[in-house]
């Protein structure tokens, strides 16, 4: 087994994050485990004060770009994370639901992070599942797109937009 991967925490910056299902296998495969992902995606990213940029959720495994969480740890984030997806989507007698170990790599810059948003993005058409990114529904390219709201709610400018209305209304 390889040595434990680097992790950069308290850097005050966006991080992409990618974790796999077991041994790669489709776990995701279906509509009712994609939308319990998001689900569970949105519940944890309230619990911890992180906020979530972007994210794709493929069959086999997850793209996410959010940022460091104001309660505890993205490690501890992305641990509940999948915990939570493991106890509600595991087969009962299959091994494990998520592979251990999870990438994280810090994105400093505008434009890795207009490459991260355009990566995960477009990752369902890269892999032949669609044929534009807004036809994958699991994932938060719409929102990006057209301002919608989703499962997720995702920081983008219509998210600030929105919030700037909100706080007009409250004066």
């Amino acid at each position: 087994m390889g040595a434990k991967p680097k992790r950069y925490q308290h850097q005050q910056c966006q991080h992409f994050i990618t974790f796999s299902c077991y041994r790669r296998m489709p776990l995701l495969h279906s509509v009712a485990a994609r939308e319990t992902f998001e689900c569970e995606l949105e519940r944890v990213r309230r619990w911890y004060g992180c906020y979530v940029t972007a994210y794709v959720v493929m069959p086999e495994h997850v793209h996410l770009l959010l940022s460091e969480p104001g309660r505890n740890t993205l490690a501890v984030v992305i641990q509940m994370l999948k915990q939570i997806t493991s106890h509600k989507l595991k087969v009962p007698g299959a091994p494990r639901f998520w592979q251990t170990r999870y990438y994280d790599f810090p994105v400093w810059s505008e434009p890795k992070h207009v490459e991260t948003l355009r990566y995960i993005h477009r990752n369902p058409v890269k892999r032949g599942l669609v044929a534009r990114p807004e036809d994958w529904r699991w994932s938060s390219f719409l929102q990006w797109a057209t301002g919608c709201d989703g499962r997720v709610e995702i920081e983008c400018p219509s998210t600030a937009l929105k919030r700037e209305r909100m706080e007009w209304r409250l004066r």
